[in-house]
């Protein structure tokens, strides 16, 4: 049976930062929401898939229950999983070649 994914409001700012940054990087708007249709793509893997993601190398974030699952290149999703609930919960969409576990804690 499948999970919800949901988003939290930080997760939705990280979406839409990314996105922003790329179209200004970019000056084209389609490769942008491009980019943000294989986000929601790839995370919506997790509704039949909730485990797929690892554990963090990370011991608090382990702790705190995080799983990370890569969505993109230099981008990868923690989130949490309710499985009493049959729900996903994304928390962060950082950039894997910054120091994102600061940005998480």
């Amino acid at each position: 049976m499948a999970y919800t994914v949901r988003n939290t409001d930080k997760y939705d700012d990280e979406v839409f930062e990314i996105v922003l940054h790329i179209a200004t990087v970019s000056g084209d708007k389609k490769t942008a929401l491009d980019y943000l249709d294989e986000i929601k793509e790839r995370t919506m893997i997790l509704a039949d898939f909730p485990e797929s993601g690892s554990l963090p190398r990370n011991a608090v974030l382990r702790k705190q229950g995080y799983r990370v699952f890569v969505v993109a290149k230099h981008h990868a999703a923690f989130y949490k999983v309710d499985h009493e609930k049959k729900e996903v919960m994304l928390y962060h969409l950082v950039d894997t070649r910054r120091d994102y576990i600061k940005l998480i804690k």
